[in-house]
């Protein structure tokens, strides 16, 4: 066996209870005005915004808010920040939130740097600047805050996502007590992101071995604490809900440090459809997927499932997992024309050849048949 690898992440992270006030001297020098993106209630909700207003009035640091930013959002969305971020000269970024307003602020970041760029030329990479960013994810899901990814709605309300070592954030501030308050269903629908990045990292044929221990850990995390938060009958003391909610946390930041290095599999493509085509929450429509997948490459590759077994031990088990959190309920039934639009955008898709098990557009039109018949 080789343990051969490359690892390149250059975001600096600082995570823990209040770790912005007690870091905040490294926004110093980052620019003079910074433009903060985020959605329109929970940035304030959590008490982030107000945070952040604070250390850089501290740092005498001039900010404008924009707080429209959508989930999943349209390049219609994201080029009205941009004109937004010109107009009062922004000369770096600050995303709040979840996947989608960090997301929004790195396409942001890229095109006020590139002010001749269109939004669809973001899909080329051909460009080499970004406006520094600093990321402060307000949920505990997506891992953006420490990936070179960022997704956007098409105007064909097509997912479509790009990447690039210059939309790492530069600084990235994880502090679990901004997720204190999600409610239970987002706290399901972010954790099963995380859960799905990490089990597809150690999935794909790109994993490593450091990608490996990352993936092991956060898995575990989620196993242990996902149920506890969101079991209704479970009181638990503030301090727990606090240990839970910094374990979660710790578990998207360390998935998205997974997939910063392998990228996602086939799971990802299933589900984009069913957020796109039916509104379902981007992690359930991922992980809904996830045991069909598991089971193909078990098959083939039942080596790949390594990491995944030492918390799950089996798939069957895995299923149980997922039925419990309620993740199957109102899964809806394609018609014949969904069935075969979405199969043919997923056996088109980049995952399919870093994906283990061999993975047909039969075995898709199957798939998706077993998930949504």
């Amino acid at each position: 066996m080789s343990y051969a690898f490359s690892y390149f992440i250059p975001t600096r992270v600082f995570f823990g209870r209040d770790c912005l006030n007690n870091n905040y001297a490294t926004l110093s020098g980052l620019g003079e005005k910074a433009l903060i993106i985020s959605g329109r209630k929970s940035a304030k909700a959590c008490g982030a915004y107000d945070e952040i207003v604070e250390v850089l009035n501290k740092l005498n640091i001039e900010s404008v808010l924009y707080d429209q930013v959508e989930e999943n959002p349209s390049f219609s969305s994201v080029q009205k920040v941009v004109e937004f971020g010109l107009e009062n000269d922004a000369d770096f970024v600050i995303g709040i939130g979840g996947g989608s307003p960090i997301d929004a602020a790195k396409a942001v970041a890229v095109l006020i740097a590139n002010p001749f760029m269109k939004i669809e030329e973001l899909f080329d990479g051909d460009f080499d600047i970004a406006l520094p960013i600093v990321a402060i994810p307000t949920t505990s899901g997506t891992g953006s805050e420490v990936t070179e990814f960022s997704v956007l709605n098409s105007p064909e309300n097509r997912k479509k996502s790009f990447k690039s070592d210059v939309i790492f954030p530069d600084i990235s501030f994880i502090d679990p007590k901004y997720t204190l308050d999600l409610p239970t269903e987002l706290t399901i629908t972010t954790a099963c992101d995380a859960l799905s990045h990490s089990i597809e990292g150690s999935l794909s044929l790109k994993s490593t071995i450091l990608t490996d221990l990352y993936a092991a850990k956060a898995i575990e995390l989620i196993k242990e604490n996902l149920p506890k938060l969101v079991n209704s009958s479970l009181v638990l003391s503030e301090e727990e809900r606090y240990e839970c909610r910094q374990a979660l946390s710790l578990a998207s930041m360390l998935g998205g440090m997974v997939i910063s290095q392998t990228g996602t599999v086939l799971p990802h493509s299933f589900g984009y459809n069913m957020t796109t085509f039916y509104g379902i929450r981007h992690g359930v429509a991922t992980i809904i997927f996830l045991p069909s997948v598991l089971r193909k490459a078990e098959r083939t590759n039942p080596e790949k499932l390594r990491v995944f077994k030492e918390s799950f031990k089996s798939v069957d088990k895995f299923d149980d997992f997922l039925e419990k959190l309620g993740v199957y309920k109102n899964i809806p039934k394609l018609s014949e024309k969904d069935l075969v639009d979405f199969s043919q955008f997923v056996a088109k898709s980049m995952h399919v050849s870093v994906t283990p098990g061999n993975i047909t557009y039969e075995d898709i039109i199957s798939i998706y048949k077993e998930v949504c018949g």
